[in-house]
This record gives structure tokens, C-alpha cells and sequence, in this order.
């Protein structure tokens, strides 16, 4: 079972903010890691941000910066992912992931750890 359980998700128009949310569930281990990444069909998974659970450090991916901001509550098992300034080309479903590389590397890329969340979808319309 993932242990992952996101929110936050839907429909704004373009230039909006969303703010999404993924909680661990209580069953499972702190992650010292945890991420977005988000999917489109036809397109290669995207890498967004990641930030270590302990000491706060955030890695951001190229379509990220400058646009979304990744934070954490690690006494609520809880790490957020604020999207501003949204355009109709961030329509994709959008992904928490735990334990990636991504902290260990120093950089956020396509490569996922192996545990995802059921994924919520983000709609920018113009």
C-alpha cells in the first residue's frame, strides 16, 4: 500500500495558485526526502522539487523555479508543493514522491523513488 496521500488539486485559470498537499500516512516511516513530480500523457515524467524532511534544504527543478515553492511540516508528516503564476501548459497530474534521489544527487531529474501517491490533477485553463 503507498503511504502517500495527496490533495490539493484542480481547476484555475491561467496566473492562478494552487497549493497541493501530501501527508505520509501514519502507518508508514518518515521519509528523510520527499518530492513532486508531475506526468502529462505523451510526455516525459517532469521533476519538479524536492526537500529534505529534516534540515529543510530544497532542490528545484528547471520548470519549477521562480513559480513553485516546496515546504515542509515534518511534525505533520506533510510536504506542500505552492504553485503561483500557473499556465495552461502545467495541466498534468501531479505527483508526491518519497525517497528519491533527488536529495542525495543535489538535483531533481525524471528519476523517481519507489513510492508515489494516487496523483491529483492540475487544470490551467487560458
Amino acid at each position: 500500500q503507498v503511504p502517500l496521500v495527496e490533495s490539493g488539486g484542480g481547476s484555475v485559470q491561467a496566473g492562478g495558485s494552487l497549493r497541493l498537499s501530501c501527508t505520509v500516512a501514519s502507518y508508514s516511516s518518515n521519509f528523510d526526502c520527499m518530492g513532486w513530480f508531475r506526468m502529462v500523457p505523451g510526455k516525459e515524467r517532469e521533476g519538479l522539487a524536492a526537500i529534505n524532511m529534516h534540515g529543510g534544504w530544497s532542490y528545484d527543478g528547471d520548470s519549477a523555479r521562480g513559480r513553485f515553492t516546496i515546504s515542509r511540516d515534518p511534525g505533520r508528516k506533510t510536504v506542500y508543493l505552492q504553485l503561483n503564476s500557473l499556465k495552461p501548459e502545467d495541466t498534468a497530474v501531479y505527483y508526491c514522491v518519497a525517497d528519491p534521489p533527488w536529495c542525495r544527487q543535489g538535483y531533481v531529474d525524471g528519476t523517481v523513488g519507489k513510492y508515489w501517491g494516487q496523483g491529483t490533477q492540475v487544470t490551467v485553463s487560458s
